[in-house]
């Protein structure tokens, strides 16, 4: 039922208000009091309404928060004394999609044994219904967002004077993309910069661009930066928990190198960062110049998240946009990260930064299939008869002299992703092919098969 990032998928089909309900009633079996709210999509309204039926009638106090960040949400949690939270939310996703995400008062989402545990409640149709006299109370809690400011500003205002920085000269453009994340504008400006922000009006179908932040579908920004000279552009998907960014020369950085930028800025010698399994070398070469390393994990944020919990692991972050300061909160912050970027920005220009991370060519693809999960079964056969160096953290991953390939399925899409990394171009694209074929030939078997 839960992938990588909950339960995600068609409103309707595979998110429904019985599913809402369900799970409310798994999660009251141990909680008291639980933290709720949405992102702008408007099929998110039945949804909360049914989380917070399926608490209140067992007994548990439901804390709305309205439509907010995922990374206010999480947050709330500590800040309401709750037991969980709830983010209806499908993140980057389409608009016909919708989803539900649970956090602990960490703001770290629930692992893969709390999620186990609802799957089982919810599975066997089992409610720890109440009293007719203790029901619990939906409580509106209107102060979410602004709690989730103030803490950002706190963290801007520490980083810029350990810095020995302000933000006063900074030119920032934020490109909200029509979701949750227009906190990041705010806190900007109150720290002393030149906001502009594009796609500001929030709208649960996405109409000023796709919701998931890539250099495709940024193009608005890219060219804003560039024809206002800004200093920075910062994009959000639709609940904000990913920021993606474009340095002051107008071109849109990658994941993989902001990845370093804010590595470097956490570590010291020894220190390790968390980073998932299709993570460039690139990262793992910055980070060794100052004698830090990265532990790779699956992909995901909670996974990354969790490993931040370990001695040593200062930062965690993926390539596609979630970055975790575990001082601060383990869920994916997204207005925190245009935060700290803006203080660096202001301290060296993005560009800069960026420029000095080393530079492999790496190549990522999909390929759309509703076996997902028979084709992986199957390309990990062809991959171990093939190849020595291989690792099933997370799909395959396959180690060779002069690179590397990644094969493994989405978490919440029927897609397959393809990963190759080399240190010349035409290295690059080999892994991609020989890495793409063994994609295509199990599935070519499969429909064969058939």
């Amino acid at each position: 039922m839960f992938g990588t990032s909950g339960v995600r998928g068609r409103v309707g089909v595979d998110v429904t208000a019985d599913l809402a309900l369900a799970v409310a009633r798994a999660l009251a079996v141990d909680a008291e009091r639980v933290v709720v709210g949405r992102d702008v999509r408007d099929s998110g309204r039945a949804l909360v309404d049914a989380l917070c039926a399926g608490l209140t009638e067992c007994g548990v106090d439901a804390i709305d928060v309205g439509t907010a960040s995922t990374p206010t949400i999480a947050r709330s949690i500590g800040s309401k004394d709750a037991d969980a939270g709830v983010a209806v939310t499908a993140s980057h996703n389409p608009p016909q999609d919708n989803g539900i995400k649970l956090w602990t008062p960490s703001g770290q989402a629930f692992d893969e044994e709390d999620l186990a545990a609802i799957e089982h409640r919810v599975a066997s149709e089992t409610a720890p219904f109440a009293d007719w006299d203790a029901h619990g109370d939906r409580i509106r809690w209107d102060g979410a967002v602004d709690a989730h400011r103030r803490a950002l500003l706190e963290a801007g205002r520490r980083r810029a004077a350990a810095a020995g920085v302000d933000l006063d000269d900074l030119h920032v453009v934020v490109d909200v993309g029509n979701g949750t994340g227009g906190v990041t504008a705010d806190v900007l400006h109150e720290l002393g910069a030149t906001v502009e922000t594009l796609n500001a009006q929030p709208d649960g179908r996405f109409p000023g661009r796709p919701s998931e932040p890539t250099a495709a579908v940024c193009t608005g920004l890219i060219d804003h930066v560039a024809a206002r000279g800004a200093d920075l552009g910062i994009a959000h998907d639709g609940d904000a928990d990913r920021m993606m960014a474009v340095d002051d020369t107008g071109q849109f950085r990658s994941g993989d190198e902001l990845l370093a930028v804010f590595a470097l800025q956490a570590v010291t010698s020894g220190d390790r960062v968390a980073a998932p399994v299709d993570t460039s070398l690139a990262v793992d070469d910055a980070l060794s110049a100052r004698g830090a390393t990265v532990v790779r994990t699956r992909v995901g944020d909670m996974y990354v998240a969790d490993r931040t919990r370990e001695e040593g692991v200062v930062f965690g972050g993926e390539p596609s946009g979630a970055w975790i300061f575990p001082t601060e909160t383990r869920c994916p912050d997204g207005p925190l990260a245009a935060v700290v970027l803006a203080v660096l920005a202001a301290e060296q220009p993005l560009s800069a930064r960026a420029d000095a991370i080393p530079s492999h060519p790496i190549r990522r693809e999909v390929v759309e299939t509703a076996q997902k999960e028979a084709a992986m079964a199957a390309v990990t056969d062809r991959v171990h008869e093939s190849y020595d160096d291989v690792t099933e953290i997370d799909g395959v991953r396959v180690g060779l002299d002069d690179g590397w390939f990644l094969i493994r399925a989405s978490g919440t899409q029927p897609l397959i992703r393809v990963t190759a990394e080399a240190r010349d171009p035409e290295a690059a694209d080999r892994l991609r092919s020989a890495a793409r074929s063994l994609v295509d030939d199990a599935i070519d078997d499969l429909d064969a098969a058939e």
